[in-house]
């Protein structure tokens, strides 16, 4: 069975079933019913239209599970209106649902959350460590965001900046390889810029592509963790590099600065240097204090500390790790980075070592590893 095309399909499919008047929460389970289907029969005899079979068998799953809760028996009368089965059709209501699932009726994070579950396809620990909170918390919030959207009527979709945050979110998934979600991601930003005049939009826009212009080196051929510093250059996509560079001009030259923009105008000063150690980190420090100004997040402040210190020197960056709490996520890699710019290897290396026991992933354990045996074995920089 083709994963790719079921997981293209499931978000239409979904938006069908909330059209017709499911509730999220009922729809998503009807989905899910018929993708177990899917799996099952798809392998020896997949369907000639993939798309309508799913809409198919998930509205008559709907329709039993109606039949079987006598707290909706007042919705008996769709059972004999049923609709025939429907060709796949050419418009793509993936981004729609992004905007049906940012209901006015939740909280952003709430919103964000339930999308990503349902429309995305993270996993609720993915979600939970984008979100910088335990697994459990967050599939407590999923749960609640689905009953308080569970037979609302979606005709308030939510506004822009929920589903650029749920967009980006996705592109960060897919972007670090454990969900392949990053041209969805991008693929999905180019409608909506294509629909809305907005800077931020374009922000975004410009900030996927320029991240993902350098996907290509991220990684080396045995799955190692390349760091941006080390990266071949002559390898980057220069053509989305420059797309993104025009995209993020034009929206800076509306005066409106958001976050998106100032996070595209980071990766086009690192896009910019010919070599790692021509990057501009003066001005990196100065769009990471505007991004601190918009945000106030710990996750943007620990970055800063990193182009402090790459700016002012390594004591510089290390007075300014100094004020964040050490409990954020890669504090301590940052730390061990730090330490060893400065000289301190020893430091370094048992930092690293930790760092490496906390690390999400296992590419960057990996990679961490290997600093902290580096530093050990007496070669260090």
């Amino acid at each position: 069975m083709n994963e790719a095309l079921i997981r293209s399909l499931t978000p239409g499919v979904l938006g069908i079933l909330v059209r017709r008047g499911a509730d999220f929460a009922a729809a998503e389970d009807a989905v899910q019913d018929a993708l177990i289907e899917a799996v099952r029969g798809w392998p020896a005899d997949q369907p000639r239209d993939p798309k309508g079979w799913l809409v198919t068998v998930a509205w008559r799953r709907f329709l039993d599970a109606t039949r079987a809760d006598a707290a909706r028996r007042r919705r008996e009368d769709l059972v004999d209106d049923e609709p025939a089965p429907e060709p796949a059709s050419a418009v793509d209501d993936t981004l729609q649902l992004y905007f049906l699932c940012a209901h006015p009726s939740l909280t952003p994070s709430s919103a964000v959350a339930l999308t990503l579950r349902a429309v995305g396809g993270l996993t609720t620990r993915q979600i939970a460590q984008a979100y910088l909170v335990p697994e459990a918390t967050m599939a407590q919030r999923i749960s609640r965001a689905k009953r308080t959207v569970s037979g609302v009527q979606f005709d308030r979709p939510g506004d822009v900046a929920t589903v650029l945050r749920v967009l980006y979110l996705v592109f960060n998934e897919g972007y670090s390889g454990d969900v392949d979600l990053a041209a969805e991601a991008i693929r999905l930003t180019r409608q909506l810029a294509a629909t809305i005049d907005h800077p931020e939009v374009a922000g975004l826009l410009a900030l996927m592509l320029l991240h993902d212009a350098r996907r290509a080196t991220r990684t080396a051929a045995d799955g190692s963790l390349v760091p941006l510093a080390e990266q071949d250059r002559s390898r980057w996509d220069t053509a989305s590099i420059a797309e993104g560079v025009e995209i993020l001009q034009a929206a800076l030259s509306c005066d409106r600065l958001g976050e998106f923009q100032a996070q595209a105008a980071i990766a086009a000063l690192h896009a910019d240097a010919p070599t790692a150690q021509e990057t501009d980190w003066v001005q990196i420090v100065e769009w990471y204090d505007e991004l601190a100004r918009l945000t106030d997040s710990p996750v943007v402040r620990l970055n800063r500390a990193v182009a402090v210190g790459e700016a002012d020197g390594p004591r510089a960056g290390l007075a300014a790790l100094a004020a964040l709490n050490d409990s954020l996520p890669r504090h301590t890699a940052v730390a061990a980075y730090l330490h060893e710019r400065d000289g301190d290897l020893t430091t370094a290396a048992r930092l690293y070592a930790e760092a490496a026991r906390k690390a999400p992933n296992l590419a960057e354990r990996d990679y961490l590893t290997r600093q902290a045996a580096r530093l050990n074995t007496g070669r260090g920089r």
